[in-house]
């Protein structure tokens, strides 16, 4: 059995990953550089920033512009899941 937060993340990942597929016509893994890879280019940052602000109702601004929250999908559903619970700027 799963908790709801895990449920959560899963979602989350899964909403992600699917994005990215559709996008690039690869497959991705959750812990996949991608910027380091050239999956990922200024432009479809911002794309996926939208994306994932219309997904799952959350804003993305200021210090959770991060590179480093976008670096992986692991990285963006650990965003998305602290911004729904009220946290910013993590």
């Amino acid at each position: 059995m799963t908790s709801g937060t895990e449920s959560r993340t899963d979602d989350v990942q899964g909403v992600v990953l699917d994005f990215l597929r559709a996008r690039t016509g690869a497959e991705w893994d959750a812990e996949r550089d991608l910027f380091a890879e050239g999956g990922l280019s200024s432009l479809f940052a911002m794309e996926l920033v939208v994306h994932l602000e219309q997904c799952f109702d959350v804003e993305i601004a200021g210090p959770d512009l991060r590179l480093d929250n976008f670096r992986t999908v692991r990285a963006m559903t650990a965003l998305v899941d602290r911004l729904r619970a009220g946290g910013a700027g993590g």
